[in-house]
């Protein structure tokens, strides 16, 4: 479970106050996943790092009751001037799980070959986003956090992820944030919309969609 008790996140943005949550509760209930839904510049994936607590609000709190991932695909964390080898070994370590084992699963999956051993700066915007994905399915989580990745790579490596991803969702939750309402609907059973700082949640995706899709017309 998650839940979000009064929280507002700011920020400003050519001088001005952008806010993305106004004093929002809500509760992802453990056993469903949601979809984030919400326009260009809402502020999702905003939300979505504060879920993961990689950004902090600017008042009240998250509580989170269930092992919670960093949004899937986000690469601004590894460290540049490390190997991919090495950025994996941090984050197997600091997740306490057998580094080993995230090690050969990531070199495996992520299919960057001897770059594995080169400084993250070097990588190209795809290799990068193959070795985050990677890493993301390497640890377990109940709850992904998944921001607009499952279209990485080429056509044979989107179907690992789409594989990866099916797997997870038969044990995991997860909150996805896409503007593919195939993706939603595949991956989804409940739903959030994001409107002006205001977070409104729906028991059925299909809601969710149908609200979304009229303020898209």
């Amino acid at each position: 479970m998650i839940a979000l008790d009064g929280v507002t996140k700011k920020y400003r943005t050519e001088g001005r106050p952008k806010v993305v949550l106004d004093n929002v509760d809500m509760i992802f209930e453990t056993g469903h996943s949601y979809a984030l839904l919400g326009v260009n510049g809402a502020g999702k994936s905003t939300t979505l790092r504060v879920i993961s607590g990689m950004e902090l609000p600017n008042s009240g709190r998250v509580r989170r009751s269930s092992r919670v991932s960093w949004p899937i695909g986000l690469a601004s964390g590894f460290h540049p001037l490390m190997s991919g080898f090495d950025n994996v070994r941090f984050a197997a370590r600091v997740y306490g799980e057998d580094m080993r084992r995230v090690v050969n699963f990531v070199q495996e999956f992520a299919e960057i070959g001897d770059y594995i051993h080169e400084p993250v700066k070097t990588y190209s915007s795809g290799m990068m986003a193959r070795l985050a994905f990677g890493l993301s399915m390497a640890i377990s989580f109940d709850v992904y956090l998944v921001d607009e990745v499952t279209a990485v790579g080429d056509a044979r490596f989107q179907k690992r992820c789409a594989e990866a991803f099916e797997a997870r969702k038969r044990t995991s939750d997860m909150i996805v944030v896409s503007h593919s309402m195939d993706t939603v609907a595949q991956y989804c059973d409940r739903g959030a919309l994001l409107v002006d700082g205001r977070l409104f949640s729906y028991n059925s995706v299909n809601e969710a969609v149908s609200a979304y899709m009229r303020l898209n017309r």
